[in-house]
């Protein structure tokens, strides 16, 4: 599955899927970019990734703040 803010966005802006659909949907995403993660990885590329992350928890927040804060405040640590 290839990644893109516009995908997250359209994912977002889904109006025929619940929001738990939609936040799991991106969460698949997410986890997808973390599993293509290996020894090869650069660091410039693992921080991208982290970046993507970084946006998909902050989409999340608009769907549910509660979760979203949750993922924010694990990536910080």
């Amino acid at each position: 599955m290839e990644y893109s803010k516009e995908l997250i966005d359209k994912i977002f802006n889904y109006k025929t899927i619940s929001n738990i659909e939609k936040i799991n949907r991106m969460l698949e995403i997410d986890a997808t970019q973390y599993t293509n993660c290996g020894l090869e990885t650069t660091k410039t590329e693992k921080a991208i990734v982290k970046k993507n992350s970084r946006y998909i928890y902050k989409v999340i927040s608009k769907i549910n703040p509660e979760i979203g804060k949750q993922f924010l405040e694990h990536q910080d640590k």
